[in-house]
């Protein structure tokens, strides 16, 4: 028996089960060909992935740490935000429609990452249905534009404002709960936000959702073509970025970090815990709420099935990717996980596990995400 132990903990041995366990796996769904196809591939793949992660992991460690000296040379934010913005604005001068689409959609899941990063990342708070509070924002706009007939610049401001109030009332009994139970809640919570618009046909029309939602307008112009929303999302992202950059290096920005790293410790400084708790799962929901508008507007259409708990879990993706507690992680990571589905539309049946076996190499490589780590404490 340890004779046989020794032999199966061979590393030579070890891919050679793995394969050809998977590929036996496979055999009575796709036939030999695939089967064989999938022994070959993971044959050569898991010898790979042991040499890579024995040489790459010190080459990545160096080139994060040489990209941190270079930050510290690099012009003020400000200036740098500038040099950025200059080939995102000349967008839809360059792509053609569909580009353009997608770029609008992953600003709108830009502003939501930000607002989720707040709640997971600065205080370290599990959030499992934040699209919740995206559902609340798109169909009190919704709601107000086509029953009251408000238009974009006014029902905005009140659907923002129902949100944070929903989120506010929400989070009272809710932060007083922490780790898997407060994972338990949130998720609840947004199971019963999306029954509740599915099911209260004479006020959100159930699953046939609401439809015919005026585009916004600016002194009197109808923002309707895609360039010019695309111009209208870009301003709330720059807005976006600004702000919370602002606010991570407050006083309530650095409570949300010590929160995050020691509640006990902050309760002892005098920090009331529950209150900022309460600011962090607000400030979270004012940008759900918002992109929840910018959604509504642009789709003019919306329905349950937009906010389903998937939502939830590819939202919190972004932020893990990126990093939890870093900004300009949260934007790549947002960026990656909208534009990667579309670059791989080609292979439908396979695009999802490509994207979930892009995750679980990023998570075996760089477990803190792309731009985590102790730079995302410090204002990144």
């Amino acid at each position: 028996m340890k004779r046989l132990t020794s032999i199966l903990s061979t590393p030579l041995l070890k891919p050679v089960i793995i394969s050809l366990w998977s590929a036996f796996l496979l055999l009575p769904f796709k036939g030999i060909r695939a089967a064989s196809l999938l022994f070959i591939t993971l044959i050569v793949a898991i010898p790979s992935f042991k040499i890579l992660n024995r040489y790459l992991s010190p080459l990545l460690k160096n080139i994060f740490t040489s990209l941190e000296h270079i930050r510290r040379y690099l012009p003020s934010d400000s200036r740098l935000l500038f040099l950025i913005l200059l080939p995102i604005v000349a967008i839809p001068f360059l792509a053609h429609g569909y580009i353009i689409d997608v770029t609008i959609i992953s600003g709108i899941y830009i502003i939501l990452a930000l607002g989720l990063n707040v709640v997971v990342g600065f205080t370290g708070l599990l959030n499992l249905g934040f699209v919740a509070y995206y559902a609340i924002g798109a169909y009190s706009f919704a709601l107000l534009n086509t029953k009251l007939g408000m238009g974009f610049w006014s029902a905005m401001p009140c659907s923002v404002l129902i949100t944070v109030l929903g989120g506010f009332l929400f989070a009272i009994p809710a932060v007083r709960l922490k780790g898997d139970y407060l994972a338990l809640v949130t998720l609840g919570f947004g199971e019963i936000v999306h029954i509740t618009l599915n099911n209260w046909d004479s006020f959100t029309k159930g699953p046939n959702g609401i439809s015919g939602i005026t585009p916004p307008s600016l002194f009197n112009i109808g923002l309707t073509t895609l360039s010019s929303f695309y111009y209208l999302v870009l301003f709330f992202v720059v807005i976006a970025i600004i702000v919370m950059r602002r606010v991570h290096a407050s006083k309530i920005g650095r409570a949300w970090i010590a929160i995050r790293e020691d509640e006990i410790a902050t309760a002892a400084m005098g920090i009331n815990n529950t209150m900022y708790k309460l600011y962090s799962v607000a400030f979270g929901a004012f940008w759900a709420g918002l992109a929840g508008c910018l959604f509504a507007a642009k789709m003019r259409f919306i329905s349950p099935e937009s906010f389903t708990f998937m939502e939830s879990v590819l939202i919190l993706c972004m932020v893990i990717v990126g990093g939890l507690g870093s900004i300009a992680g949260v934007i790549i990571g947002a960026m990656i996980l909208v534009f990667l589905p579309e670059v791989l539309r080609e292979v439908q049946l396979y695009r999802m596990l490509a994207l979930g076996a892009g995750l679980v190499v990023l998570m075996i490589f760089r477990p803190q995400g792309l731009l985590g780590g102790k730079s995302a404490s410090i204002g990144s």
